[in-house]
């Protein structure tokens, strides 16, 4: 992502990275978190969800985000089996300056899997400086 507001463009993809779904987490996240999953179902959305979190964290480190404001329209379409690798991309949307030091970026968050179908997707909405 460039350095700060101004030069985000609408309609422009980041990659956020790629993360494997790895079978000893998945096993003890079922096992703390998601009493009555098999692991032969793939990992749960909480777990889709974090693996997403993750990247988002790791690649937002490096950007002049000041503030999350949320996330929204979240949809979890399959259930990765464990050593599936996937792939996050962040699409913005829609982007509003709102004074002289900062604006509001709307993006569209996918997680997708090795074949490129759509594992789950969110809406982002988050302060950048200018």
């Amino acid at each position: 992502m460039p350095a700060s507001f101004d030069d985000i463009q609408i309609g422009q993809v980041a990659s956020l990275g790629v993360a494997a779904v790895d079978a000893a987490a998945l096993d003890a996240f079922v096992i703390a978190f998601a009493p009555g999953w098999t692991t032969d179902r793939g990992a749960p959305d909480a777990m889709v969800f974090a693996i997403w979190s993750r990247l988002d964290a790791l690649a937002a480190s490096n950007w002049q985000q000041t503030k999350r404001l949320g996330v929204d329209a979240l949809r979890w379409m399959r259930n990765p089996p464990a050593g599936e690798l996937l792939r996050a991309r962040m699409t913005v949307m829609a982007k509003d300056a709102v004074g002289d030091d900062k604006g509001i970026v709307i993006a569209q968050h996918d997680l997708l899997d090795e074949a490129g179908r759509l594992v789950f997707s969110c809406l982002t909405r988050s302060v950048i400086a200018r």
